[in-house]
């Protein structure tokens, strides 16, 4: 199975942004240059997250996605403030592919449904914030900052059978640290969901996507800090994972 690379760009306002454990978010720049930068490096896929729309009760910035759409030509994910059907609509009206939506549909579930029958589930990401407790994980919203005492594994099974056509699992105890990813959460994600899982938090050198490979079934990658920090290549991945 092939693997995506995809670039994860966390913004707030105007600005590419980035954190550990998803606090402590700092500047790094405008989020349509890394875009292009990445796209032009042949990246898969490009995700972009307003990590503070929901927080503000912000909608979408239809007006950024258009500048960040105008000279990318790779599937894009948006996400952040989307709160309903013409939300969702209005972000694909821009160029881009996908939505991403977390606090939304854990306070209406239908969402998710309402939104693949209409869009289609190969448009309907999910976005799911983990932090791990005593033999489980607990789900998140809100960028991280509201727990929900809902057990991830069971969320995924249940947005599988919402309608949702892709996992965007982010471990919040790895996120930003280098440490690599959580290979158990990915694990059971992976076994339980029907559809693809997107892991994403911890990466910080090549042979973390290597432990993804052959201990989880997950073969889609999310990577922040190990592109907009550490300043390394899409086809650094790439060439490392023909050479394997």
């Amino acid at each position: 199975m092939k693997n995506r690379i995809i670039a994860r760009l966390d913004i707030k306002s105007l600005n590419l942004i980035k954190g550990i454990h998803l606090e402590g978010l700092k500047i790094i720049g405008d989020p349509s240059k890394y875009a292009e930068k990445y796209f032009k490096d042949n990246i898969d896929e490009i995700v972009i997250i307003d990590s503070v729309a929901t927080l503000y009760n912000r909608k979408p910035n239809l007006e950024l996605l258009k500048k960040i759409t105008k000279n990318i030509f790779c599937p894009i994910t948006i996400g952040g403030g989307i709160k309903s059907l013409s939300d969702a609509i209005s972000i694909l009206d821009c160029g881009c592919d996908k939505i991403a939506i977390n606090t939304a549909a854990v306070k209406n579930p239908k969402l998710i449904t309402e939104l693949a029958k209409t869009i289609g589930s190969q448009s309907v990401v999910l976005s799911v914030q983990a932090k791990k407790r005593h033999g489980w994980w607990e789900l998140f919203t809100d960028n991280g900052r509201e727990k929900k005492s809902i057990d991830v594994m069971e969320w995924i099974k249940r947005v599988n059978d919402l309608g949702a056509g892709e996992i965007l699992l982010t471990s919040i105890d790895q996120e930003g640290t280098r440490d690599g990813f959580d290979i158990d959460l990915i694990n059971q994600a992976a076994i339980i969901s029907k559809c693809p899982i997107i892991c994403s938090g911890g990466m910080g050198k090549l042979e973390h996507i290597k432990e993804v490979n052959l201990n989880t079934e997950c073969r889609a990658f999310a990577i922040a800090d190990f592109f907009h920090i550490q300043n390394n290549k899409v086809r650094k991945i790439k060439n490392f994972l023909l050479e394997k």
